[in-house]
This record gives C-alpha cells, structure tokens and sequence, in this order.
C-alpha cells in the first residue's frame, strides 16, 4: 500500500486531472470560441455577417446597412466548409479537433495513472511519475498547439468569411472583418494550468522521495562523530 503521503499528493494530482479532462470536454462542445463580425458589399448596400462558432456548430446574422436585422440561422462547421472552395480552414479545423481529442485522451490516461499511483504501489517505472509526467506534457503540448492553430485559421486563413459566404449569398467585395474570442477558447488556458499543477504537485512528491532515498543510502554520513568512532 502506498504511504498516506503518496496517496494524498496522488489524489490531488488525480483531482487537477479530472478537472483538465471536464474543461476540455466543455471546450469542445460548447460553440463560443470565437465571435466574428464581417462586412461585405453588395449592390448597393453593405451586409455585416455576425457569427458565433466552435469547431462543431455556430450561428449567424446577417444586418443591412443601418442594422436591419434580415435573418438569424444555425449551421454546421463542416457543412459550411464542404461547400467552400477553400480546403485549407476545412484541413486547419479537423487539425484542431484531432489535437483537442488526443490532448482529451492524454488527460483519461494521466488521470488513470494518478489514481492507480493513489491506491498502488506499480512496478513498472512508466506507471509511476514517469508516466503521469509523459501524458500531462502531452497533454499541455497538444492544448497549446490548438491554441495556436485555431487563430491562425481564423485570422491567417479567414475562417469566419468562409462561413459568412455559407450564410448569405450574393457577397461580393469583403470590406472588413473583426473577431472576439469567446470563452470556450480562453478556458483552455485552464487546462494548462491544471496540466502544470499536476505536474508540480508529482514533481515535489518525487523530489521529496529522492532526497528520502538518498538519505536512506548515506547513513554514516548522518550518523554522530562517536558512533563511527565506536
């Protein structure tokens, strides 16, 4: 059985964990990453296309010239994107997801090695903090570079003027675009937070054991000056 320390330490890594794994899921599923505004011409009017997506779903409007509202609809990331000639956003979004669902599985396998470290002692070293530090580093690396990469399509690619040309037709010249990110974004800076308190929290458990073991391996070094001489 592991010590009461282990096992509390453990739990506690177990715990940031699951919460990385929850935040994750939550990102995912929730479509206010990021709130776009983009103004096109058209014959003699100016359209601004608001939308508000994730990588799943989003909505849009569209208003005319003074703010006349013309119609609000829900639709479908890779449906819009289907139907549009650029396949470079269709590639950067199915990237983003790929690095979001390894990053989710990461996160299940850290946590599952966090709690057998809580209730067991494992044998194999990869079990131990070796393991728990392998996946919350991938974890981290995989959250930053859907970070990094859903911007890029957004800004670098113009993922938002994809999706307005899906909502409206007869868009001519793009005058304009402004983006907002949401909070389904930003809650992935949680996730690595939690990553990194994880590994913190391992980091002081193995370091603490270390310096025990080399302790334990040294007693004569620790030992009073007449007990050697003895």
């Amino acid at each position: 059985m592991p010590s009461r320390k282990k096992t509390s330490m453990f739990a506690s890594a177990f715990c940031t964990c699951v919460c990385s794994f929850v935040v994750m899921c939550v990102a995912l599923a929730t479509p206010q990453w990021v709130s776009s505004e983009v103004r096109f011409s058209r014959t003699g009017t100016t359209v601004t296309v608001s939308l508000t997506y994730g990588l799943f779903r989003g909505t849009c409007e569209q208003f005319v010239d003074a703010g006349l509202q013309v119609s609000k609809t829900t639709f479908q990331v890779s449906e819009a994107l289907s139907s549009s000639s650029s396949s470079s956003s269709r590639s950067l979004v199915v990237a983003t997801i790929v690095m979001l669902v390894l990053a989710l599985l990461s996160s299940l396998l850290s946590a599952g090695f966090t709690c057998t470290n809580a209730v067991s002692n494992p044998y194999q070293t990869f079990l131990g903090p070796i393991g728990v530090y392998t996946w919350n580093s991938l974890c981290g690396v995989l959250t930053l570079i859907a970070m990094i990469l859903f911007p890029v399509n957004v800004e670098g690619k113009g993922l938002s003027e994809e999706l307005a040309h899906s909502c409206s037709s007869s868009l001519q010249e793009h005058l304009g675009s402004k983006h907002n990110y949401g909070y389904s974004y930003w809650i992935m800076l949680l996730i690595l937070f939690l990553n990194i308190a994880s590994l913190i929290i391992i980091y002081f458990y193995d370091h603490a054991r270390y310096s025990k073991k080399k302790e334990q391996e040294r007693p004569i070094e620790n030992a009073p000056k007449d007990v050697i001489l003895f």
